[in-house]
């Protein structure tokens, strides 16, 4: 007697060895916590970013790079949150190898440490700057004198569209100006023709007017 079907369907039996299932859920969830610092980080410090100390060497970066991006690549990971972490990470290599971002970036980090040590009236060989809260409170400070320079790039950048927006309608109006005249100059010069023959027409007619007006009338001698 044949056995009656089952009535739903059998679950594809995993077939990989229990080790290998078990180093790829390690491998997705080294990606996870990685792709969740990135996003954690302070976006305006590249360095915290890439998860690098200020005064590395180019050829750091390069390979920090590398190797995190290969690490969260959003084809190589499940998670949904990957494209933006790896936009994150590829914008933070790109500043830190622009000359002049990284050192306005090390400039800021450089001025929270003085700025935090003159509130603490700490001194360079002060104990308390080799502690782990010492860098805790570095890095609070770096962010808020990179929050400051960003703020106040937003100003100057918000001024100088201001003021090129003047410059622009001040150009317009210049513009404006110059096609107005050049217009007045060609309806003058169109009705040239016109104006000369009035011109003519009523020195002619003022003409006539003197002709025939300028006789004397002759006197009329009196009677007698």
């Amino acid at each position: 007697m044949a056995s009656a079907s089952p009535s739903t369907e059998e679950k594809p039996v995993d077939t990989r060895d229990a080790l290998d299932i078990l180093e790829s859920e390690t491998k997705e969830a080294t990606k996870d916590a990685e792709i969740n610092r990135i996003l954690n980080a302070f976006r305006l410090d590249a360095y915290a970013v890439l998860g690098l100390q200020p005064g590395v060497p180019d050829s750091d970066i390069k390979v920090t790079y590398r190797k995190k991006s290969l690490l969260i690549h959003p084809d190589k990971t499940r998670n949904p949150l990957a494209p933006d972490a790896f936009d994150r990470l590829k914008k933070a290599q790109t500043e830190l190898l622009d000359e002049k971002h990284r050192e306005k970036l090390d400039e800021a980090i450089a001025d929270a440490r003085t700025l935090l040590m003159r509130e603490k009236k700490w001194t360079a060989d002060s104990p308390e700057t080799r502690t782990d809260e010492f860098k805790r409170l570095w890095a609070d400070k770096t962010k808020f004198v990179l929050i400051e320079n960003e703020q106040r790039r937003r100003r100057q950048m918000k001024a100088q569209m201001q003021e090129e927006g003047r410059e622009q309608r001040r150009e317009e109006e210049e513009i404006e100006q110059r096609k107005r005249k050049r217009q007045h100059e060609q309806d003058w010069e169109a009705t040239r023709d016109v104006r000369i023959n009035s011109w003519r027409q009523f020195q002619k007619g003022k003409s006539g007017s003197a002709d025939g007006g300028g006789k004397k009338k002759k006197k009329l001698k009196p009677i007698g």
